[in-house]
């Protein structure tokens, strides 16, 4: 039986989001990337916050998403500069990454 593994994704976004739910400030966002189109992938944002979340909070966000780490999975973590196009002084960034799956009997 072949599973299908996805790439999940944690970034802050800096000046806010509008989707899937606006946000006045930075928030932390969660999405599995997938085929389709970007806007359909499944995303998961937490309140306003800087405060990067922890294990639990984003095992918590991937199943609600319907997804779980995959065997072995662990976190890798990135850092990076802002784009240029940001109306704020470059930043640096930090991202999350980790190979996930369809949680067993699960809607993704």
């Amino acid at each position: 039986m072949s599973r299908q593994i996805f790439g999940a994704q944690l970034s802050l976004r800096c000046c806010g989001t509008t989707a899937p739910e606006q946000t006045a400030g930075p928030c932390w966002q969660l999405y599995v990337a997938m085929s389709g189109l970007v806007s359909e992938w499944p995303t998961f944002t937490w309140p306003t916050s800087t405060e990067v979340p922890t294990f639990d909070q984003r095992r918590n966000a991937l199943e609600c998403l319907g997804f779980v780490l995959d065997e072995g999975a662990e976190w890798e973590w990135t850092e990076c500069t802002g784009p240029d196009y940001h109306p704020h002084p470059v930043r640096v960034l930090l991202l999350g990454a980790v190979k996930v799956r369809p949680l067993e009997g699960g809607a993704a």
